[in-house]
C-alpha cells in the first residue's frame, strides 16, 4: 500500500515541477515560446501576440476596469466571471425581478439588458516607449523632476496615439520601477449587454465560505455582448447599434482536462509586488494585514447579520459584501503564506548577498537606504490603510450614494466599530485634532454615530465628518507619503536595475499593473498539509455533496438537484487547478489549451497561494478556473438557453 501511494506522488510531482512564475508581456513572448513549447504549447508567438493578424489577445478584453473577458463567438458574446458581471446584474435587480437569487436569460437580442457605465477595452498594439517618455531627462535631475518630463512626454505619446481613430484610448505604463515605458493603445466599446447569468446559487456557489479554497464548485460565469456602430466601430448605446464582429474569437474545447495538461492564461493581471524590500513584506505581513482583517472582520459581522433578516437588504448589500470579504479572506491566506516561506528573512538574506556583491559599485547601500526610508514611511502608511479602512468607508456622506443599495442601520453600526479601531490603531498624536475634540463633544462613538444616523435626509454632520477627515489625511498624511515614496521610487529602480544585473541568468518579468499578459503551466493538484493531496479536478457531484437548503450560499436550485437524480451527471465536471501566475484582475481570464482553444475561466487562486503577489511557491500556488463544460452545462440545463451554445465553435 505505500509504495502503491508512493509511486503516485511519484507520477503526480513531475507534471507539478514545471510551475513558471511570471506574468510575461505578450509582445515579448517570443523570449518564451520556446519554453511554452516544450511543456506542450503547439501554436507560435506570433498566434498569441500580433499587430499584423488576428491573433488570441484580440478575443481577450480588459472588462469594465478591473477584470479580464474574452469573445466566444462571431456575433460578440463575450464571457467572463460571475462575480465580475455581479454588479451589472445586481444594477438590474430588485425584489420583483431578482436576478441575482434567480439568474437571467436573454432569450432574443431585443432581451439584451443594457449596461450603462460598462466598458470592454481590446489592446491594439503596446510600443516600447522608454526614450520618447524619457527625453530631455538628465542625469541629475530631482524625482519631482523627472516625475515631470514622464507625466509631459507621456500626455504628448497619448494625445498623438488617440487622435484620429474612433473609441481609442492609451496609457502609458512604467516597467520595472521605471526603468523601462510601454505605451497600450486600446479599442474601447461603451454599449455592453447583460446576455446571461446563472442564479447566484450557481455563479456564486460557496459564497464567502469556500471564497479562495479548494475543493471549489463554482459555476463562477456571467455573459455580455458587446455591441458596435454599423461601421463596427464604437459608439454610443443605440437600438440601431449591431453585436460586434471581433478579428478573433475562442473556439471552445469540450474534450476537458486532465493532470499535467499544459495551461496558459491571458488576461490583465492588477498588481504584483515580486521584487519589494524585506521591510516592505515584513510591514505587510505584520502590521497593515492583520489590522486591516481585524478591522474587516467587524465590519462583514454586521454586514451579514442585517442581510440574513432582509432579502432588501441581501440583494443592496450582496455586492459590497462580496468585495469587502474578497479581500479580507485574502489577506489572510497572505499572512500565513508569506509566514510559512519565510519570506521576510529569505529577502534579508538575499538583501545581504546583494549588498555583498554591490560593494564598491553605484548598487552600493541601496538596500539600506531603503530600509530606512521603508521606516519613516510606515506610521504615515499604516495611517492611511486605516483611514481607508475607518472613516473612508462611511457610506453616508458618498457623493455618489445609491440609496437603493444603502441601509443607513448597517451604516450606523459600522461606523462605531470603524472609528473605535481608528482610535485604536491611529497613535493619538497623529489623530486629527478636530476629531479628538468632536469626540470629546459627544462622549463616545456610539453617540456620535446615533446623532450623525438619525436620516438619510440630515447628512450635514456627515457631510462635515468626511471633509474634515480627509482635510487631514490630505494635509499632514498624504504628503509625507508623497515625499517618501517618490524616494523610495527612485531608489526601488536603483535597487531594480542592480538585481538584473546581479542575476544575469534569471529572467525578470515585469510586475502586474492591468496590462495584457500571459501566464502558462499545467492542470495540477497540490498538498496543502502533510497528509493531505488535493485532486486537480471538482465535479456535480461535490455540489450535491455541499447542497443544504438552510444555508443561503449552498442552497442550489431545484432544478439542478432533480437533473442530477436523474443519473449519470455525477462526474461532471466544474471546477480545476492549474499552477499559472495570477492575481486580481485576472478574474474571468481565458485558461488556454496547447491548441489554444478555451477550456475555461480563472476565478480565483487557492488560499495557502495568496502571497503570491510578493513571493510565488510553486508547491502550492494555484489558480482555480471554471471547466467550460460546467458553463456549457449551466447554459442548456438551468438556463434553457441552447441558442446560445449554438453560436459557439466547440471543438
Amino acid at each position: 500500500m505505500k509504495k502503491h501511494f508512493l509511486s503516485i506522488i511519484a507520477a503526480l510531482v513531475p507534471l507539478c515541477a514545471v510551475a513558471d512564475d511570471g506574468m510575461w508581456l505578450p509582445n515579448l513572448i517570443s523570449a518564451r515560446i520556446a519554453d511554452m513549447q516544450a511543456k506542450g504549447f503547439r501554436l507560435s508567438a506570433e498566434d498569441i501576440y500580433s499587430v499584423n493578424q488576428a491573433s488570441l489577445k484580440d478575443a481577450v478584453v480588459l472588462f469594465g476596469r478591473g477584470c479580464t473577458g474574452e469573445l466566444i463567438s462571431s456575433e460578440g458574446l463575450l464571457i467572463t466571471n460571475h462575480h465580475c458581471g455581479y454588479g451589472q446584474i445586481q444594477s438590474h435587480s430588485s425584489v420583483e425581478h431578482d436576478y441575482l437569487r434567480d439568474g437571467f436569460w436573454a432569450m432574443t437580442r431585443a432581451e439584451e439588458l443594457p449596461c450603462p457605465g460598462l466598458s470592454v477595452s481590446f489592446l491594439e498594439r503596446m510600443d516600447d516607449v522608454s526614450s520618447q517618455v524619457l527625453r530631455g531627462y538628465e542625469a541629475g535631475m530631482g524625482e519631482r523632476q523627472r516625475d515631470s518630463v514622464v507625466r509631459s512626454n507621456s500626455a504628448r505619446l497619448i494625445e498623438e496615439a488617440t487622435a484620429d481613430e474612433k473609441g481609442l484610448r492609451a496609457s502609458v505604463e512604467a516597467m520595472y520601477y521605471g526603468n523601462i515605458y510601454y505605451i497600450f493603445i486600446y479599442r474601447e466599446y461603451t454599449d455592453i449587454r447583460l446576455v446571461g447569468a446563472p442564479p447566484s446559487s450557481i455563479g456564486k456557489f460557496g459564497g464567502d465560505t469556500d471564497n479562495w479554497m479548494w475543493p471549489r464548485h463554482t459555476g463562477d460565469f456571467s455573459m455580455f455582448r458587446v455591441y458596435a456602430g454599423e461601421d463596427n466601430m464604437p459608439a454610443d448605446y443605440s437600438p440601431e447599434n449591431r453585436p460586434y464582429s471581433p478579428k478573433r474569437f475562442f473556439s471552445i474545447s469540450t474534450k476537458g482536462v486532465q493532470e499535467g495538461d499544459f495551461t496558459f492564461i491571458y488576461g490583465f493581471p492588477g498588481s504584483t509586488r515580486e521584487y519589494i524590500h524585506s521591510s516592505e513584506v515584513e510591514y505587510i505581513s505584520e502590521v497593515s494585514d492583520p489590522a486591516r482583517i481585524d478591522i474587516r472582520t467587524r465590519r462583514l459581522e454586521i454586514q451579514k447579520r442585517h442581510m440574513a433578516a432582509s432579502q432588501k437588504v441581501r440583494i443592496q448589500y450582496s455586492a459590497k459584501c462580496a468585495s469587502v470579504a474578497n479581500a479580507w479572506k485574502k489577506w489572510q491566506g497572505e499572512v500565513k503564506g508569506v509566514r510559512k516561506m519565510n519570506t521576510v528573512q529569505k529577502k534579508r538574506e538575499y538583501e545581504r548577498a546583494f549588498e555583498l556583491w554591490a560593494a564598491g559599485s553605484r548598487y552600493e547601500g541601496v538596500t539600506e537606504r531603503i530600509a530606512a526610508l521603508e521606516r519613516e514611511l510606515r506610521p504615515y502608511a499604516f495611517a492611511r490603510d486605516i483611514y481607508s479602512e475607518t472613516a473612508y468607508a462611511v457610506e453616508l456622506p458618498k457623493k455618489n450614494l445609491v440609496l437603493k443599495d444603502y441601509d443607513i442601520d448597517i451604516d450606523r453600526e459600522s461606523f462605531v466599530v470603524e472609528m473605535e479601531a481608528f482610535l485604536r490603531y491611529v497613535p493619538e498624536e497623529m489623530q486629527p485634532q478636530w476629531f479628538r475634540e468632536r469626540l470629546a463633544d459627544f462622549g463616545s462613538i456610539e453617540a456620535w454615530s446615533e446623532a450623525m444616523f438619525r436620516s438619510v435626509d440630515e447628512r450635514e454632520m456627515a457631510l462635515e465628518f468626511a471633509e474634515r477627515m480627509q482635510e487631514w489625511y490630505l494635509s499632514e498624511i498624504r504628503p509625507q507619503i508623497a515625499r517618501l515614496s517618490s524616494e523610495m521610487a527612485l531608489e526601488y529602480r536603483t535597487y531594480m536595475r542592480g538585481q538584473m544585473e546581479f542575476e544575469k541568468d534569471r529572467d525578470f518579468f515585469p510586475d502586474a499593473n492591468l496590462t495584457l499578459r500571459v501566464a502558462y503551466g499545467r492542470v495540477c493538484g497540490y498538498s496543502p498539509a502533510d497528509g493531505t493531496w488535493y485532486k486537480p479536478v471538482s465535479t456535480l457531484m461535490g455540489v450535491i455533496e455541499k447542497d443544504n437548503p438552510d444555508i443561503f450560499d449552498y442552497n442550489i436550485p431545484q432544478t439542478l438537484r432533480d437533473i442530477y437524480a436523474r443519473g449519470g451527471y455525477e462526474d461532471t465536471p466544474v471546477c480545476f487547478l492549474a499552477n499559472n501566475h495570477t492575481t486580481g484582475g485576472n478574474s474571468g481570464s481565458p485558461v488556454i489549451n496547447a491548441d489554444g482553444e478555451l477550456i475555461g475561466l480563472n476565478f480565483d487562486r487557492v488560499w495557502e497561494g495568496t502571497m503570491s503577489d510578493i513571493v510565488f511557491d510553486p508547491e502550492v500556488c494555484r489558480n482555480i478556473s471554471l471547466d467550460i463544460r460546467y458553463a456549457l452545462f449551466v447554459i442548456r440545463e438551468i438556463g434553457h438557453a441552447g441558442h446560445l451554445i449554438e453560436e459557439m465553435d466547440l471543438r
